[in-house]
């Protein structure tokens, strides 16, 4: 799933290339991205762009008069630029903006239909999109860990719960807590001050480092390789292979659609964290350090 870094990057490409023009057609391809009824798309058309602009990992496109096009991408939605009589191949695409000098797609693969798009009018219907999280980049350490502390929950889960935290999801919460050096399964309630400043600079050096790298790689371009897995990770996505610091293998913990990559060495004191499904699969066999893992 995209998320900040990815969202960031998306806003600044979107300001260049669609902010002060207006859509000619704005078309909805498959019906179930659509998830309002008011205002029609047709008040859309003809409409200029006035700004582009973050909420949480949600995109919204700014129109004359207080027209919000409101995106989220969730797992597999992307955007695309297409210059003039050029198209989207099959049936990625699920909705479009077409421009005198190109089209804006929304495009999503697979046959899961996720990604979603709602048409508002007026900042009070805006505002319930948004889930209130704390903005990582500008937060102080104080107010990050009042926000930990606000709830007890694994820091993974609180890092990545957007009525906790904006715009942070499983990728990059993996990259802060390895460079924090923190297990993703210990309670915020027994976090000391000391570690949540850690964790605090962690996330914001690592939220700020993947922004510039994204924005490099995106040059003047569209972004077209959007993605939660990159090799330049310390750990997330890269199970079985070194850590970049220590160099013992990564681990991984599996729920539902999701995974959770670490390093026992560096974040959990060589304790190899319980995988639900294997650890109960393995029982008593199941390897509780990197030793044991390695015999």
């Amino acid at each position: 799933m995209p998320e900040l870094p990815d969202i960031t990057v998306y806003v600044e490409r979107l300001t260049a290339t669609v902010v002060n023009h207006t859509p000619e057609a704005v078309v909805v391809h498959n019906p179930f991205v659509l998830r309002s009824v008011e205002p029609p798309l047709s008040a859309f058309t003809g409409r200029p762009i006035v700004g582009v602009h973050r909420l949480g990992k949600r995109i919204v496109l700014v129109f004359e008069s207080e027209h919000f096009l409101v995106l989220h991408l969730m797992i597999a939605g992307r955007l695309r630029w297409r210059a003039p009589g050029k198209r989207i191949a099959g049936k990625l695409a699920l909705a479009s903006l077409t421009f005198p000098h190109g089209t804006l797609y929304l495009t999503e693969a697979g046959t899961k239909r996720r990604a979603s798009l709602h048409a508002v009018q007026g900042h009070e219907a805006l505002q319930r999109f948004d889930r209130g999280g704390l903005e990582p980049m500008t937060c102080s350490v104080a107010e990050f860990g009042n926000m930990l502390r606000s709830e007890n929950h694994t820091i993974k889960r609180s890092l990545t719960d957007p009525r906790l935290m904006s715009g942070i999801g499983n990728a990059y919460s993996d990259e802060m807590l390895h460079a924090a050096q923190l297990s993703p399964m210990v309670l915020t309630s027994k976090l000391t001050d000391d570690q949540i400043a850690r964790l605090h600079g962690a996330m914001q050096a690592t939220l700020a480092s993947w922004t510039d790298r994204l924005r490099v790689e995106a040059g003047e371009a569209f972004p077209e390789t959007v993605t939660a897995f990159h090799d330049a990770m310390a750990v997330h996505g890269r199970y079985g292979k070194p850590c970049p610091v220590c160099g013992a293998p990564v681990q991984r913990i599996r729920y539902a659609d999701n995974e959770t990559n670490y390093c026992a060495r560096c974040q959990t004191g060589g304790r190899v964290l319980a995988d639900r499904a294997l650890s109960r699969l393995l029982k008593g066999d199941f390897p509780r350090t990197l030793d044991e893992l390695a015999d």
